[in-house]
């Protein structure tokens, strides 16, 4: 059975804009994963930590057929191979891949909350979710709800389309 995921991905050491094509496109040419949809790519400043470059963010929808405790898997292992290093929360980093939502999946585990419990609280999330999934809902608000409540004015699209990353 697929599920439908939305995956954020963000980063801001290196070149995150090909790190982030790249892991798509990875993701995608798996037989039980498929990207169906991606947002613009987006400029924001960074969050939690401020003393360190801006960060690209967008949005992803995969088709899957793994669970979500798989997904979550990969994303950490796409992370791994394209040299993620947790040192540092909120820190700098080549490639940032969350589970921000499985089918609409409500679970909470020691590996995994689902929704992300943060998603609701960041426009560097919501913006480019709302490019691809305005009617997604967290915690029975639509995404495009949650985006007008939040000053979205410091984040700036870098693409005019989502087709950035293939």
């Amino acid at each position: 059975m697929s599920v439908r995921a939305h995956l954020g991905l963000g980063g801001n050491l290196g070149d995150p804009r090909a790190a982030m094509a790249a892991a798509l496109q990875a993701i995608d040419g798996r037989a039980d994963c498929a990207v169906v949809a991606v947002s613009r790519l987006f400029r924001t400043p960074p969050w939690g930590k401020t003393d360190q470059p801006d960060f690209l963010n967008a949005c992803a929808t995969v088709e899957t057929e793994l669970s979500a405790r798989q997904l979550l898997d990969l994303c950490l292992e796409t992370e791994r191979a394209f040299k993620r290093e947790r040192a540092e929360r909120w820190g700098p980093r080549t490639l940032d891949i969350d589970l921000l939502d499985f089918g609409g999946t409500i679970s909470r585990d020691e590996a995994l909350t689902l929704p992300h419990p943060r998603a609701v609280e960041r426009a560097f999330v919501l913006v480019p979710l709302a490019d691809i999934a305005p009617d997604l809902a967290f915690g029975g608000r639509r995404v495009a709800e949650l985006v007008d409540a939040l000053d979205t004015g410091v984040i700036a699209p870098v693409t005019e389309d989502g087709a950035w990353w293939r």
